[in-house]
């Protein structure tokens, strides 16, 4: 399923909320967005970041998805269960190329996500190309986006050009190293100065209007 498609994203006031702590006194704010989206396991939901959820990033590849499988509460959790819609991030693997040892756990995440009846979008292919493009000049070597970047690239891509009212919450361009998080960081800039989007950095709680 697409994400221009999706009503919510496609115009609505739309509060993305990374997992960097410190995120201040944004927590009214972000809950008034008509589309609130977080990631993976939503570090300060019901709590500092807020108590709201419609839409739920979750990787799909490596380690974490594979944690997340192996829980068999998993479903059960407060921010799984609130979201009305799932994103996976990478394209799902051809079975023969998720071998000898698998990386893709995209058909067991829909398997498990199934009985929720929730809308799950799959981020394609071409989406990462253009985001390994965006970022190539500011990185060495072929760059490795990484979750954030990936859906706030899809997402900003999905409304129309002169749409407003996108906040950015919880990033703090920090993490697994093999992210370009300066490249990245600049990019955010510049579709803060093109006015696309507004950076809410952690432990800013000055606040902006909508």
């Amino acid at each position: 399923m697409s994400l221009a498609v999706d009503p919510l994203l496609a115009g609505a006031p739309l509060a993305i909320v990374g997992n960097a702590p410190g995120l201040g006194e944004a927590a009214g704010a972000i809950d008034a967005a008509q589309a609130v989206v977080r990631f993976n396991n939503a570090a300060g939901f019901g709590g500092g970041s807020g108590a709201r959820v419609t839409h739920l990033a979750l990787v799909n590849r490596g380690g974490q998805a594979r944690e997340w499988l192996e829980d068999p509460r998993f479903p059960e959790r407060p921010v799984v269960r609130a979201a009305q819609a799932f994103i996976l991030p990478f394209p799902m693997l051809p079975a023969a190329h998720n071998v000898p040892e698998p990386v893709c756990w995209t058909r067991d995440l829909l398997a498990v996500l199934a009985p929720l009846g929730r809308p799950v979008h799959i981020l394609p292919e071409a989406l990462h190309a253009r985001a390994r493009g965006l970022l190539a000049p500011g990185t060495d070597g072929c760059p490795n986006p990484s979750t954030g970047f990936l859906v706030t690239l899809a997402l900003l891509h999905a409304r129309p050009a002169d749409c407003r009212g996108v906040d950015a919450y919880g990033f703090g361009f920090a993490g697994w190293p093999g992210h370009p998080w300066a490249a990245e960081r600049a990019w955010f800039a510049g579709a803060e100065a093109e006015g696309r989007l507004r950076l809410h950095p952690p432990g800013d709680s000055r606040g902006r209007d909508a």
